[in-house]
């Protein structure tokens, strides 16, 4: 079996191993990126991109149902389900294209097709197109990405009416119906796409809560938003699931009692499961305690080192954060101490923000209510109601809240939730503004156009300042707050 030999290799080229590759090319022209395909990172080919062309056309679609509301009568919208699909998948191809034409300065020298394992600390074996090949390296970043989780007993039951996300995205026609399992990020997006799209949805959460909101007020007010937007029952348990010839047959169960709906397809968006069940781990020799619950090995967030090994992770395979900024971050902190190894150098990790494209949109910046409350962090709120906010109301997207949070000692800024207009947009500014440092009173003497959203943020900012100026620093402020 033929050997190569290199300073570092990346099992993966996704957005963490492209970002890996280029931060140790910094230290070393010996490093080798391993991948089986299809190349183009799971947020061009199925992820963030596609989902966001089938949200436009939602959009573009609700927007002339609703024109009436501005004294404007829309005759005979029809949805074309056929050219709807064309161009999320023309569009979807280009941003891959993007991605290839990206990489292809790394082949032959830089970029191995091929299924990587570990068969020693130092050692992998690689199955490529051409045959085996042995790699040898001094140390490596896993960054194999993840696939959505898909029980087993689901697949054996309903075959290919089971599809995942990745699926939907190679539709060349819209279906008639979906049922949507799992009311996260992945689910709430594309049950509310494809209801706004004419598709009959169930949106059916295995739990009580509807998205990534933590804030108990603000995850009550979602819950009740979109209960008024999309056939959506939580707390749903499945007690019988079948295919009957072309179609699921799904029985399932709530605490307001028992239901029975035949759908197209069943789309379960119930999570992802990091890709490192079939690379070999068992075989760097880490310590019995390495792995987490879910196989993961623990790891430095700032380095991205596996204990005190030459082995580093990053990416959707960390099971930390699947977000494409925070994958690029990950990998190139992983790539750049694998190149630099032993010299080994923590780094800082930029201020945590997350965006779901649901109507309204949510977002969470900077650290959430939730892990400000376990930390025992002394915060106060400010509030602000977009239901009476100016341009909010004049656009005709007056729904939802905002709630920014401040610690009570220092004034600065800490995080914000919110469900709203324009979420994707004041999270940046909330985000931008946490990590500068910024207080409550720095945030206020900016300023702020009039008739923009961004006003409703200032009410959360004056009211978040009240709250702090009412009470001594930390006096009275109690985590939960």
């Amino acid at each position: 079996m033929p050997t190569r030999q290199v300073d570092v290799a990346i099992l993966g080229a996704g957005s963490a191993g492209l970002s890996a590759w280029r931060a140790a090319r910094q230290h070393t022209p010996q490093v080798l990126m391993i991948d089986p395909g299809p190349w183009g990172t799971t947020c061009a080919r199925v992820g963030c991109m596609p989902s966001k062309l089938l949200i436009a056309a939602a959009e573009a679609a609700h927007a002339a149902r609703h024109a009436h509301r501005f004294g404007i009568d829309v005759q005979g919208i029809q949805v074309d389900g056929a050219r709807v699909m064309d161009r999320v998948r023309s569009e979807r191809d280009r941003f891959v294209g993007f991605v290839l034409e990206d990489m292809q300065p790394l082949e032959p020298g830089h970029l191995l097709r091929g299924r990587a394992r570990f068969t020693g600390p130092n050692e992998l074996h690689v199955d490529t197109p051409d045959g085996a090949l042995r790699v040898r390296a001094g140390r490596f970043v896993i960054a194999t990405g993840s696939r959505p989780e898909v029980p087993a007993a689901w697949r054996t039951a309903l075959g290919e009416r089971l599809i995942v996300n990745d699926d939907v995205f190679d539709w060349t026609e819209l279906p008639r119906s979906v049922a949507v399992v799992g009311a996260g990020v992945i689910g709430l997006e594309l049950a509310n796409a494809l209801h706004r799209l004419g598709v009959r949805v169930r949106l059916l959460a295995r739990g009580s809560r509807i998205g990534p909101l933590t804030d108990p007020v603000l995850a009550a007010q979602a819950v009740r938003i979109f209960e008024t937007q999309l056939p959506l029952q939580r707390e749903a348990t499945f007690f019988h699931l079948q295919r009957d010839g072309d179609a699921v047959d799904l029985h399932w169960r709530t605490p307001q009692g028992e239901e029975r709906e035949r759908f197209d397809f069943l789309l379960a968006a119930i999570g992802r499961r990091p890709n490192i069940d079939d690379i070999g781990l068992e075989h760097l020799g880490l310590p019995a305690d390495a792995l987490d619950d879910d196989g993961v090995p623990r790891h430095d967030p700032a380095t991205g080192r596996i204990g005190d090994s030459h082995v580093f992770i990053a990416g959707d395979v960390a099971d930390d954060k699947p977000l494409l900024h925070e994958a690029a971050d990950e990998g190139h902190i992983a790539g750049d101490n694998a190149g630099r190894w032993p010299d080994v150098q923590p780094q800082p990790r930029r201020t945590p923000l997350a965006v779901v494209f649901s109507e309204p949109q949510i977002m969470l910046a900077g650290r959430s209510h939730r892990e400000l409350s376990d930390a025992r962090v002394l915060f106060a709120t400010g509030h602000v109601s977009f239901e009476n906010q100016g341009r909010s109301r004049v656009i005709g997207r007056n729904v939802g809240a905002l709630h920014v949070y401040a610690d009570c000692g220092t004034r600065r800024l800490l995080g914000a939730e919110m469900i709203g207009p324009a979420a994707e947009h004041l999270g940046h500014l909330l985000a931008w503004s946490i990590g500068h440092g910024a207080t409550v009173d720095d945030a206020l003497a900016q300023p702020f156009y009039h008739p923009v959203i961004e006003e409703g943020l200032r009410t959360a900012l004056r009211e978040l300042r009240k709250a702090l100026d009412a009470r001594p620093p930390c006096e009275g402020c109690t985590p939960g707050e």
